[in-house]
C-alpha cells in the first residue's frame, strides 16, 4: 500500500523549523532528505530510518520495520516525538555523505 499525500503532509508538519528538509516521491512512497542526504523513508504511512549503528542507543526500543520485501531492516521513527526526531536527523546529517550524482554514459 502506498503512502498517502495527506500522511506525508502530516510528517512534513512535524519537521517544520528544521532547515534543509526536502522530499521526493519514489514508487508510491516518499523519501525525505536533510541537506540533500536521505534521512526518512515514509512507506505504508510509516516513517522509518536506516538502522545505523550511531542510532541504536538513541532509538532503543524502536520497532524493526521493512520498507518493502527484500529490503534491509529499518527502525520505525516516532515522528510525533519532536526531540527524538531532531536528534535522529542530526545524527543522520552528521554520518551520511551527500550522494554523488553519477554521470550519464555518453
Amino acid at each position: 500500500m502506498a503512502s498517502s499525500r495527506e500522511y506525508l503532509d502530516f510528517v512534513l508538519e512535524q519537521l517544520e523549523g528544521i532547515s534543509g528538509i526536502d522530499y521526493k516521491k519514489m514508487f508510491g512512497e516518499y523519501l525525505i532528505y536533510i541537506n540533500n542526504k536521505p534521512a526518512i523513508m515514509v512507506c505504508d504511512n510509516t516513517p522509518m530510518v536506516k538502522k545505523l549503528p550511531e542510532l541504536l542507543e538513541l532509538m532503543q526500543g524502536a520497532p524493526d520495520v521493512y520498507p518493502y520485501e527484500g529490503a534491509k531492516v529499518h527502525l520505525a521513527l516516532d515522528i510525533e516525538n519532536h526531540a527524538l526526531t531532531r536528534q535522529v536527523l542530526e545524527v543522520i546529517d552528521r554520518v551520511t555523505p551527500v550522494s554523488k550524482r553519477k554521470k550519464k554514459p555518453q
